[in-house]
């Protein structure tokens, strides 16, 4: 995307924010309250528990939102079962951003690409993201130390700052950006968009159990572990929900010969569903409530830092 391009997404938006997709806690009704508040939403396609239930949701969230921007995950990893037939969908539907997750390659974001798709790839890492701009990708999606989910190791301060001296296109840094002074200093950093995704865990659109939103809302940073026990990659979780399975936190093991999957969810039936992930940034969570009301906040809390800081 050129400067102009993105200038122009960006002039859609009420704030510099896109909804990180959540594994089972993104939902159609979340999406659809994002854009409606002002923030690109997003789902994964595996979060509909069918190929089926995915072509509806998106109708629904095309009928809602208007020309408001908003976005569905593929995981292209081989282990997805569902790739294709999802892809399907989404090429029928034109979704206006795809955001692609482990084992992209340069076909599928062209196939996307020519159906008049974005197409927006997350990485962990300065070569990762060199890879994805050889592939063609109009987004890069800098994954920072801390992040919630699939996450990185690297300090945003050092990610961003190494893909930004040679990526002049649309950067979006994802890590513990939970309120409106983050948002601002990811701006600062070089990204173009914050990309949150756990201070939603707690919305009432979220398809979280009430403990787990509960949860969110009582822990902080140095509740959250790091571990590719369940999934094969490396993935945050709350040990409050590894306790509550029996688990010891501290002495998780990753079974030997495992390989990464990820058809419905990773290897460990578990895995997302009664062990809960989330990124650092949910000490800023105070309460759940509705997604809108969370970004009006979030909105408020953004503007009162670009005055405190630029005077504008």
């Amino acid at each position: 995307m050129t400067r102009e391009e993105i200038a122009a997404l960006k002039a859609k938006l009420r704030i510099p924010v896109m909804a990180g997709p959540m594994f089972i806690a993104s939902t159609a009704d979340l999406v659809i309250a994002q854009c409606k508040a002002g923030i690109i939403g997003s789902m994964p396609a595996l979060n509909p528990r069918t190929t089926a239930a995915l072509d509806a949701d998106i109708a629904r969230i095309k009928a809602e939102v208007g020309d408001m921007p908003y976005a569905i995950n593929l995981v292209a990893h081989a282990s997805n079962s569902r790739l294709e037939a999802d892809l399907e969908v989404v090429l029928r539907h034109k979704v206006p951003i795809v955001v692609l997750a482990l084992a992209a390659n340069g076909d599928l974001v062209r196939q996307l690409q020519d159906n008049g798709s974005l197409v927006f790839q997350d990485v962990i890492r300065n070569r990762h993201a060199k890879k994805a701009a050889q592939m063609g990708v109009d987004g890069i999606i800098a994954v920072g130390a801390g992040a919630g989910g699939h996450t990185g190791n690297i300090s945003p301060f050092a990610l961003v700052q190494e893909i930004r001296e040679w990526w002049d296109g649309l950067l979006l840094l994802s890590g513990c950006i939970a309120n409106g002074k983050a948002v601002l200093a990811s701006e600062a950093l070089g990204a173009d968009l914050a990309y949150i995704g756990s201070a939603f865990l707690a919305s009432d659109e979220a398809n979280t159990q009430p403990g787990f939103k509960q949860m969110v809302v009582d822990h902080g940073a140095e509740d959250i572990l790091v571990s590719d026990s369940f999934t094969g990659v490396k993935a945050t979780f709350l040990r409050p929900s590894i306790v509550e399975n029996g688990l010891d936190p501290d002495n998780l093991v990753r079974a030997a010969g495992k390989s990464i999957n990820i058809d419905d969810g990773g290897d460990n039936a578990k895995a997302w569903k009664e062990i809960w992930s989330a990124g650092q940034g949910i000490g800023a969570i105070k309460a759940s409530g509705p997604a809108a009301a969370w970004i009006d906040w979030l909105a408020e809390d953004y503007g009162a830092a670009r005055k405190a800081l630029c005077g504008a």
